[in-house]
């Protein structure tokens, strides 16, 4: 059974989120509707917000996830029946902090995974960060991960993600700087090295200055953005590409899943206080990748590495 998702990526100016309903609905209508429609970060809680301070901001945007933004949300996902990630919202935690959660909502309306940005941009994003690193699976297709913005500059996160099984990273931005032209080949790279596939959304101009773009899992740009237009791109990701590139190699002579064997020691990384154990390193598989497409003797969410027989 082929594993395809039709995927759109929506860069667009920030909206309110009654434009966003009614653009939405029209874009379900068009030629543009998908399986699976992204946004970019913030895109709900950007408008007017040069005038605002600090704390009018929050008070303006930031709700819990189960509040009226959340439930309007999850009734839009099921009104269309699509899988839907509206970017990141502003999110009022139980501990009265807020966040800048990525939120996925399926087609049956509910909210499915919860993402808290861990690398904000600091000293410029003032909200707290997270510390857990979320996928999330789609049935009978493939397993997602999600990750912010400044998230893609730090390769611990994509390749934690790939790691715990995501074939698809979901990358939503929402920046108007330089260092959108620095975060193409990011993306390209985080692909590369991770062998999955790579989707990294910007917001439209005034908002933002786009350049979105879908990489496949050999680095290749499948689809993007050309500037800040206000565009939606749309592709068809084949999750079956991520095992084949795993199995066969990267342009056929790649395998960076496969370099540990069962008889090398355990490789110290003093930067983190720990090291790569062999027996694993290789990503979870999913449960919806074919048999005859996944690598060798992979490992499926093996316990913590430890030495000497230490829990």
């Amino acid at each position: 059974m082929s594993r395809h998702l039709r995927l759109a990526l929506v860069q667009a100016p920030a909206e309110s989120l009654a434009d966003f309903a009614a653009r939405l609905r029209l874009r379900m209508k068009s030629p543009n509707a998908a399986d699976l429609v992204v946004y970019p970060e913030l895109h709900l809680c950007s408008i007017g917000t040069e005038t605002m301070s600090l704390d009018e901001y929050y008070d303006t945007y930031a709700e819990p996830l189960d509040g009226p933004r959340g439930q309007a949300l999850g009734d839009l996902a099921r009104e269309l029946g699509v899988w839907l990630i509206p970017g990141t919202v502003l999110e009022r935690g139980a501990d009265g902090d807020v966040y800048n959660t990525a939120v996925v909502y399926n087609p049956d309306g509910q909210l499915v995974a919860s993402y808290r940005k861990v690398f904000t941009w600091r000293p410029y994003e003032p909200m707290c960060v997270g510390r857990e690193f979320v996928v999330f699976d789609i049935p009978d297709v493939g397993r997602v991960g999600l990750s912010v913005c400044y998230d893609a500059w730090y390769p611990e996160v994509t390749r934690h993600l790939a790691w715990m099984g995501a074939e698809l990273v979901v990358n939503v931005v929402q920046t108007s700087t330089s260092g959108r032209a620095q975060e193409i080949p990011i993306n390209q790279a985080n692909a590369i090295v991770n062998q999955i596939w790579v989707a990294s959304v910007n917001g439209a101009g005034p908002t933002a200055s786009g350049r979105s773009l879908l990489v496949d899992p050999e680095g290749e740009i499948r689809v993007a953005a050309i500037g800040m237009e206000y565009t939606t791109l749309l592709s068809i990701v084949d999750f079956d590409r991520v095992p084949a590139a795993r199995k066969f190699g990267t342009g056929g002579d790649s395998w960076p899943w496969s370099f540990f064997t069962a008889e090398d020691s355990p490789l110290d990384l003093p930067l983190y206080n720990g090291f790569i154990d062999p027996a694993t390193w290789r990503p979870a598989i999913s449960a919806e990748t074919p048999e005859t497409l996944r690598p060798d003797e992979p490992v499926v969410f093996a316990r913590p590495a430890t030495r000497d027989g230490e829990r």
